[in-house]
């Protein structure tokens, strides 16, 4: 309780905060929408690996030691960002590009707001086949992302190398399937970590 007041006092009183303004402004758009800047990280600045896992809208679970050795694309999205809509159809494209399970590779959404019944739907509307975390109930993966390189929008997406570091991220809605499949290629063609093969 003591932590919803805060929070709404929060909103209320940060005048630089564009959610806040959004939300005085009675948009009802409640989401902060990148500019599509891509950030690219070179080896020496990309800080340690990112562990995360939860249970996704199919009712599984996504562990990223799973994909431990991949690159993996993660997407932190939810059903009601325009955005995320729009750019739906790019990420499984590059995603159906790599091959389903293709080694190598990993895609996993991450939703930030909805419950299992309309993240899947969703994923249905828009032909989503890729697993997606529920992180709304308790902010697991977007904390464990929080450091150096956070989301910081809906929609972000995120790659990291095979490693499980962040090498690039995408702030805002991904315009375009060659941006990522370039993204995901480069870090393919990084050597394997020691002791990986």
């Amino acid at each position: 309780m003591a932590l919803a007041v805060a929070s709404v006092v929060a909103l209320a009183g940060c005048t630089s905060d564009p959610l806040a303004e959004q939300y005085r402004a009675g948009s009802g758009k409640n989401y902060i929408a990148g500019d599509g800047t891509i950030s690219e990280f070179d080896e020496g600045s990309r800080g340690e690996p990112v562990s995360f896992s939860g249970e996704t809208a199919d009712g599984g679970t996504f562990d990223s030691a799973d994909a431990a050795g991949d690159v993996t694309v993660v997407n932190f999205w939810y059903a009601g960002c325009a955005p995320c809509r729009a750019e739906a159809p790019i990420l499984d494209e590059v995603y159906r590009h790599y091959g389903e399970g293709a080694d190598g590779v990993a895609f996993v959404g991450v939703n930030v707001r909805d419950q299992a019944g309309n993240a899947t739907s969703f994923e249905k509307t828009y032909g989503v086949e890729y697993p997606s975390i529920l992180d709304a109930n308790d902010g697991d993966v977007q904390l464990a992302f929080a450091g150096d390189v956070p989301p910081a929008a809906v929609p972000t997406t995120l790659v990291l190398d095979k490693q499980g570091r962040v090498a690039a991220r995408v702030l805002g809605q991904l315009e375009d399937a060659s941006i990522l499949r370039g993204l995901v290629d480069r870090l393919l063609g990084e050597p394997a970590a020691e002791g990986e093969s």
